[in-house]
């Protein structure tokens, strides 16, 4: 079996418990109010699990292929590929999730999108700290002010 049918078999395994978690065990713990509303906690849980689950068994029975490309990934030659970067770019990602707390959204949220760039290899300086700065602060004033969820925007120490 290929490789993209391997990765698809287990997210359907990773999803499969997901869709159970959102459909039969998310709802049971609900407050009675809220049980009447239309749109629950777990509606876009549920809806996520569906597609995903699909997705993957669209995958798996391969209707997507159409006929074999050169460029499909060799599981043979993963040593050729870049997983530097994609090792990289996942310990930045769990950094980001431990530090959003401490270190605050505005700081962790602009070094995550900063360093993420540099290990996709940008080199102009000012470009990332400027996209970086805009999109944090962007994205901070839509969570923090429209959506009226809090947001720690600097560190503990900074009186976040």
């Amino acid at each position: 079996m290929a490789l993209d049918r391997w990765i698809a078999l287990i997210l359907l395994g990773i999803c499969l418990v997901y869709g159970y978690t959102a459909w039969f065990t998310m709802d049971a713990s609900l407050a009675p109010f809220m049980k009447r509303n239309p749109i629950w906690p777990s509606t876009f849980p549920k809806a996520l699990s569906v597609l995903a689950i699909i997705a993957c068994l669209v995958i798996l029975s391969g209707i997507e292929k159409s006929e074999p490309k050169e460029a499909e990934i060799d599981y043979r030659r993963l040593h050729e590929y870049k997983l530097g970067q994609a090792v990289l770019l996942l310990g930045l990602m769990v950094a980001y999730a431990l530090l959003l707390r401490p270190a605050g959204f505005l700081f962790s949220t602009t070094a995550f999108l900063f360093l993420g760039a540099f290990i996709l290899g940008e080199r102009k300086w000012v470009l990332m700290v400027v996209v970086a700065l805009i999109a944090t602060v962007i994205v901070w004033y839509l969570v923090q002010e429209v959506l009226g969820i809090f947001l720690r925007p600097l560190p503990g120490f900074l009186g976040g």
